[in-house]
């Protein structure tokens, strides 16, 4: 074989196989987008979150790979039930216009709604014999974020995510279901927190994208107030949620570990928002929206480091 010949076998093995990785980094990303893994990390945090503290301490880790999965499973089902019944409006929004449903790179999408439907049935029917709270915490998030909110406010009323956000309540309550204890006070206030924690998250970034909003006729909050007015509504949920995490502290399960970090987002977060009520423009509402991210991680991580950290010296 010729030497110019084994180089043009060379470069076209090496074609190959970078075409065969970009497919599967194109087949990952559209997975990624389609489930919103970002937002399922969240509400499986959210749920971890409910397990230690419902647990006071570790909850163990074969409860904890039942919740993941099973919360995984249903969160990511509701997530692409969500994009397919919003395809049409997220073609007209900018934040939206790269969804596989909406580019066609999934051009038959009749198994989306399919595969939704079977994430979220299935782990919970297969926890059902031996753990009915989970999976009714299971099916309730579903039904929030699915029914109520995505088909029934979501295109009816100004007040869509105040609602909607029960549905990382449930989350919460699927944690401290799976460690057999969901009716924990704890639980209980951490649920509430997120109930009001979702509305001041998502209108921030409604905020941002207040434009696309109006122009996908979606009647969220921000579009039908003035910029100022929807910064007052956020910090209207802002500060009970942030009174709420340093409140959490009173528990005997947690203590120092977990209220020393909170102190410290829960400040960043009330600044932030005062920053956006002077002046509600969109690099503030960004910084806001990133702000509320951070905040309910370190929340959460803080919960599981406090309980197992008073479990220990207790």
């Amino acid at each position: 074989m010729s030497l110019s010949n084994s180089r043009q076998k060379s470069g076209l093995t090496g074609t190959s196989a970078t075409a065969v990785s970009s497919s599967w980094r194109s087949k990952l990303q559209m997975i990624v987008v389609l489930f919103k893994l970002r937002i399922v990390f969240l509400l499986l945090m959210a749920a971890t979150g409910g397990a230690f503290i419902a647990a006071k301490g570790w909850p163990g880790l074969g409860n904890l790979l039942l919740l993941w999965l099973t919360g995984g499973m249903a969160a990511a089902g509701s997530s692409a039930l969500n994009q397919y019944w919003e395809r049409d409006s997220d073609s007209n929004m900018g934040r939206t216009q790269q969804r596989p449903l909406v580019t066609g790179e999934i051009s038959q999408p009749h198994w989306v709604p399919l595969v939704g439907v079977a994430l979220v049935l299935l782990p919970s029917l297969a926890v059902l014999p031996f753990n009915l709270a989970l999976t009714f915490f299971l099916l309730l998030g579903a039904v929030i974020y699915v029914g109520i909110y995505t088909i029934w406010l979501k295109p009816r009323t100004l007040l869509n995510i105040v609602i909607g956000g029960a549905a990382g309540s449930a989350a919460v309550l699927s944690g401290s279901a799976a460690v057999g204890n969901w009716s924990s006070t704890g639980a209980l206030v951490l649920s509430l927190l997120l109930f009001l924690w979702t509305p001041f998250h998502f209108w921030s970034l409604a905020l941002l994208y207040r434009d696309d909003y109006a122009r996908s006729d979606v009647p969220m909050l921000p579009v039908h107030t003035t910029p100022r007015q929807a910064a007052w509504w956020v910090m209207s949920h802002t500060l009970p949620t942030g009174l709420g995490g340093l409140l959490l502290v009173l528990l005997p399960s947690l203590g120092w570990v977990y209220l020393i970090p909170v102190v410290w987002v829960t400040f960043d977060l009330i600044w932030r928002n005062i920053r956006l009520i002077r002046n509600p423009s969109a690099q503030n509402a960004k910084a806001l929206f990133m702000s509320s991210n951070i905040y309910l991680l370190v929340l959460l991580l803080a919960i599981c480091a406090g309980t197992v950290a008073t479990s220990i010296s207790g």
